[in-house]
């Protein structure tokens, strides 16, 4: 089953895909990894809203591209109240 190609997630940060026929649910790994490393607060929102924790935190572990303190960040991001803030 393939998701629908979330509007708010700018397509410029998968931009070497064609994302008519990009799987948002199987290659949700590669879409984490990069609203973390560069997507925006709405991004941010959208991808929980996508993904679960446990996915998020999985991938955070399972990046080599993400540094340390970008991980750490995530993490801490993920679990305050900043995401839920107007």
């Amino acid at each position: 089953m393939k998701k629908n190609r979330p509007a708010i997630i700018n397509s410029a940060l998968l931009w070497e895909y064609d994302l008519d026929t990009f799987n948002y649910e199987k290659s949700y790994k590669i879409v984490i990894e990069r609203v973390l490393e560069r997507g925006n607060l709405e991004e941010w929102r959208e991808m929980v809203k996508l993904y679960s924790t446990k996915q998020i935190l999985e991938t955070i572990e399972w990046s080599a591209q993400l540094e340390q303190r970008d991980k750490e960040f995530s993490r801490f991001f993920l679990i305050s109240e900043f995401l839920n803030a107007a």
